[in-house]
């Protein structure tokens, strides 16, 4: 038996209702299931409830998985679906619960400072991914697979797995940077290989195993709804469609008005400043609060994040989705966005990305959802090596950025800081093929001066000469958050 395949395991258990088959599958994979569960949902009890659910759906699954099947990935997506829904169901006491688990967590003899730090945030870093980084991450360094064994199960060559796998530690590192926390690849790789994966309660890998293989017969009644909500949210993503009709507008908001009922006249809160304040944001309480703007002609607009917290000030809704679901400027819109601005803080302990989202779908009406899409991009690559306005960074320290008309500036900023400014400035999406990784000292500059039309030209000629980089146009199917109002 234990020489056997995960799949092998799987059909024997499908034609024969094999006992010592689905057990073995069990030992092999709950402690993945149980610690994605336990990010997700933030308290052991819940991430217990979210094991047996996920076992119980395999079991009921079985006869349908197909041969080519990486069951490692498979559960890991069932493992988010099912955590997704008992948050949604248990929204309240989930907040209440992380807050309580997350601090004994943080005061434990784990003494590693950059998992205390990735830990509350990785399995929302992990959604930024595509299903097959996922699964390509979760065999890697959750259950620490070599590269060649990675590849196997997922039916690819180890070179394009290693490669594969480089590109996805990019995102998260990116992700983590974009909340303040500075990391090297090596450093989070190392983080997430060694502390990723708990071992799951000795009880609960029997239990798993007795409810499941009876297909959920002996199930809690709160385990049977959770079960049935998770298949609703997987049956839900696998007819989904990446095809967006012809009226969908990339990158530009629409330019009539959402309807809000409101209370326009509130009183001022602590928060309210005329400009967004790191200060400010960690003085606040805890809370996620959506109010119109308070400072529309005195103030600077914008927003500010640390640690998964934000507040804005005097913002618009494309900043507000920008905050909730960590996306940069890679957004299509399918509805018609509210124009008017608004002031909002989300400060939670953790869960602070999920819980804003529910409010702005409860406002607004709008929801996000990642999606694969064909479209126009601009490829970054390297023309000119050893360019005289890119240096690498020879002196660690703060990293910073002082973009301008005209001027973009950074000191040990990595490339991902670049093609999130290009992003911005030229409004279509940027995919970095440098290979270029590490800090780097960069100043370009060109001509800006008329602020009313951006000198999209002037700035590629700029990258090339001072840089050494280039733009090349392409079209690339990338992930992108399609913004829908909520049927």
């Amino acid at each position: 038996m234990p020489e056997a395949n995960d799949m092998d395991l799987v059909r024997e258990f499908a034609r024969r209702s094999s006992e010592p088959a689905f057990t073995e599958l069990v030992r092999r994979h709950i402690n993945l299931v149980y610690s994605v569960a336990l990010r997700y949902v933030g308290n052991p009890e819940d991430a217990q409830d979210v094991t047996q659910a996920v076992f119980i759906i395999l079991a009921q699954k079985a006869a349908g998985l197909r041969e080519k099947t990486v069951l490692t990935g498979w559960l890991y997506e069932t493992t988010r679906f099912t955590s997704a829904r008992l948050l949604r169901t248990r929204a309240r006491r989930q907040v209440r619960e992380q807050e309580a688990y997350m601090q004994s967590t943080l005061n434990a003899a784990e003494t590693d400072g950059a998992w205390r730090q990735l830990a509350p945030l990785l399995e929302e870093a992990m959604t930024r991914l595509t299903e097959k980084e996922r699964t390509l991450l979760a065999l890697r360094y959750y259950e620490n697979k070599t590269g060649a064994e990675a590849a196997m199960a997922m039916g690819i060559r180890e070179s394009a797995a290693h490669k594969r796998a480089a590109r996805a530690v990019e995102k998260l590192r990116a992700f983590f940077a974009r909340r303040g926390i500075g990391i090297s690849a090596g450093v989070l790789i190392g983080a997430v290989s060694a502390n990723s994966v708990q071992t799951a309660p000795v009880a609960l890998a029997k239990s798993v195993a007795a409810v499941a293989v009876a297909k959920g017969v002996a199930a809690s009644g709160s385990t049977l709804i959770l079960i049935k909500g998770a298949l609703k949210i997987m049956a839900w993503t696998k007819a989904k469609t990446a095809i967006i009709g012809s009226a969908v507008v990339l990158l530009v908001a629409g330019t009539a008005t959402v309807t809000v009922k409101e209370i326009h006249n509130h009183r001022m809160y602590s928060w309210e400043v005329p400009s967004p304040d790191i200060k400010v944001l960690e003085q606040a309480p805890p809370q996620v609060t959506i109010f119109p703007a308070k400072f529309l002609k005195s103030g600077g607009g914008g927003w500010v994040a640390q640690n998964g917290r934000v507040l804005g000030i005097s913002t618009g809704i494309i900043d507000m989705l920008e905050a909730a679901y960590a996306t940069q400027a890679r957004m299509v819109f399918t509805t018609e966005l509210p124009q008017e601005r608004y002031d909002f803080i989300a400060n939670l302990p953790t869960g602070t990305a999920q819980a804003l989202q529910m409010e702005i779908k409860r406002k607004f009406g709008l929801v996000g959802r990642l999606e694969t899409i064909e479209t126009n991009v601009l490829v970054l690559t390297v023309k000119y090596p050893n360019a005289p306005g890119l240096k690498a960074n020879r002196t660690p320290g703060r990293s910073m950025c002082n973009p301008q008309f005209g001027e973009y500036t950074c000191a040990n900023q990595p490339i991902s800081g670049l093609t999130y400014f290009l992003e911005l400035y030229l409004g279509t999406p940027i995919i970095d093929r440098t290979g270029l990784q590490g800090g780097f000292d960069m100043e370009v500059k060109w001509d800006d001066t008329d602020k009313a039309n951006r000198n999209v030209d002037g700035l590629k000629q700029a990258l090339v000469e001072q840089l050494g980089l280039e733009l090349v146009p392409s079209r690339e199917p990338i992930e992108m958050l399609v913004v829908e109002k909520v049927k």
